[in-house]
């Protein structure tokens, strides 16, 4: 199966006749491939063929390289302005010291301010399985901390194998 490696430029254009659109837009008409090409040689631009599946194909007088560059730069700031929506973790263990979980906690709060999801997690090892009433507890107070700019999106704690987790949203912004 061929690759799409975009339209066919100036002299990979093999069918005659073509309809063809000037640099402005004006279409000027049907006529010869090679009377096309001279056009475009004479204005310093590039036939390109922009409609292949209709016929005559439709072809462009344009500067392609310039084209190229600018639906790329489109792409780019298009890209640019789509939010990351992949949640960002913050992982404690279930005897977090309460100065290293303001630490995290402040992380977290930088990322709920940009706009981000937070999934807070703690991770039990070894014995500490029996003891989940410890995680609980150090998620909620880390919940605590963070009610004033993020809400819950479920309230109760889900269990992943060994590990305990929650996810944080950013609250709406409020109307004054």
């Amino acid at each position: 199966m061929p690759q799409n490696r975009g339209p066919r430029i100036n002299r990979q254009i093999r069918i005659s006749p073509i309809r063809l659109i000037d640099g402005e837009g004006n279409q000027v008409g049907i006529i010869e491939t090679y009377e096309a090409m001279k056009m475009a040689e004479e204005s310093g631009l590039d036939l390109v063929e922009v409609s292949p599946q209709a016929r005559p194909p439709v072809c462009k007088l344009m500067d392609y390289g310039r084209h190229k560059y600018e639906k790329n730069r489109q792409e780019r700031a298009q890209n640019k302005k789509t939010a990351d929506n992949t949640p960002k973790e913050i992982r404690f263990r279930p005897n977090t010291d309460t100065h290293d979980l303001e630490v995290k906690i402040g992380k977290a709060r930088k990322f709920l301010e940009n706009g981000s999801k937070v999934r807070m997690t703690v991770r039990f090892r070894g014995s500490e399985m029996r003891r989940q009433d410890v995680g609980r507890a150090t998620l909620r107070k880390a919940t605590e901390m963070l009610k004033d700019i993020g809400k819950l999106e479920n309230s109760i704690p889900e269990m992943n194998g060994r590990m305990l987790s929650v996810t944080m949203a950013p609250a709406a912004p409020t109307k004054s």
